[in-house]
């Protein structure tokens, strides 16, 4: 992740102030997106512990393997670095004195649930028995969900990425192409755009019937005329992500596509302008679903209207009913109304936004009309 070293020392900072008030004495990490967030580091998960530990008054320190330690010359900081070989039977060992050198007994420690798997807090038990081990969660995802100008420039360009893939990817599209190999075309054109090969999912594509299934995986099924076609894809740009959708008509359209579109469309549109400082994520979740529930559709629009995005493509703030925290600027987020009508055809429309310190704006502008294709 190309970000000035200060950046990190600024982030870890602010962490070790939300720490205090919280009571937390350090914060442990697995691989991922808050591990990278503080160190700009990125270890796949394996078979091979790694953990950052963040102890205010006493630094970081880092346990990791041995054939790792090269990237630790891209580390912002400096850190107490404790690394092992291959043999296993000697990580309780390692954990404990990295566990006492950073004075973890009797300490309250904060993790991500979600990330923290057990192989790691099983050695974190063993190494500090007294410990009291607690979510810190919500603390990291406040704290990233507040994005610097950079971070909104880094999403952007994932944004400008996919939608120029996309773009390309239906030069080639035709009828009776699959939707495997339009994904597979897709993918293709997402990494000559420039896109990291570590997308943030795998390109959603489904036609027809399959299209009312909003987590559709492409298959076998070919196109054909007077298809509705979905595309959800996204793609990633040094370690930030874009998560975007659009619905096409294959070959024709038809009267009832072209009424449930305009509906989603409105409501995509009332989401988008919608959004501001204070305005708490339930209510624009509300006044999105508003459109869709007027025009009598209400029962087959079955998800959430947004998801926040960042270094993850599902992150705070979730645009949701009962999810009451307010948007503030800096925050990035989707709007993707949709209506799903089962063994018919589905229809989504989703962009990124960012919130202003007087509105929000869209960071996707491709055509969000019905585009007949193929």
């Amino acid at each position: 992740m190309c970000q000035p070293p200060s950046l990190f020392q600024e982030r870890i900072e602010q962490l070790e102030t939300a720490m205090h008030t919280m009571e937390l004495d350090a914060i442990i990490l697995n691989p991922g997106p808050g591990f990278s967030y503080l160190s700009g580091l990125s270890f796949h998960l394996s078979e091979r512990p790694v953990l950052l530990l963040l102890v205010p008054g006493r630094g970081v320190a880092l346990i990791l393997p041995e054939l790792e330690l090269a990237q630790l010359e891209a580390l912002p900081f400096p850190a107490e670095v404790f690394s092992y070989g291959e043999r296993p039977e000697q990580w309780p060992q390692l954990f404990k004195e990295a566990f006492a050198r950073m004075g973890l007994d009797k300490k309250r420690i904060g993790l991500e649930p979600e990330q923290l798997r057990l192989l790691e807090y099983q050695l974190c038990r063993q190494a500090a028995t007294t410990a009291l081990f607690q979510d810190a969660a919500p603390l990291l995802s406040r704290l990233r969900s507040i994005k610097s100008e950079q971070e909104q420039q880094l999403i952007q360009r994932a944004v400008t990425i996919a939608e120029q893939a996309l773009e390309t990817t239906l030069e080639t599209l035709c009828l009776g192409m699959s939707e495997r190999e339009l994904a597979a075309e897709l993918f293709i054109q997402l990494l000559r755009e420039g896109s990291e090969p570590s997308l943030p999912f795998m390109p959603i594509v489904a036609s027809g019937p399959n299209s009312a299934n909003p987590h559709a995986v492409p298959g076998e099924r070919r196109l054909q005329p007077g298809d509705a076609l979905i595309i959800d894809w996204g793609a990633s740009h040094q370690g930030y992500v874009s998560d975007l959708t659009r619905t096409f008509a294959v070959g024709e359209e038809n009267e009832e596509l072209q009424r449930v579109h305009a509906i989603v469309q409105e409501a995509n549109g009332r989401g988008r302008e919608a959004g501001k400082p204070g305005l708490a994520c339930a209510q624009l979740d509300r006044l999105t679903r508003e459109v869709i529930e007027t025009a009598g559709y209400g029962p087959f629009f079955t998800h959430r209207t947004g998801h926040g995005l960042g270094l993850e493509c599902h992150e705070s703030p979730y645009i949701r009913q009962g999810y009451n925290h307010p948007l503030q600027p800096g925050m990035t987020y989707t709007v993707e109304p949709g209506i799903y009508l089962k063994n018919q055809f589905g229809v989504r429309i989703e962009d990124d936004i960012v919130v202003t310190a007087t509105g929000s704006v869209s960071l996707s502008s491709m055509n969000r009309n019905l585009t007949i294709v193929g």
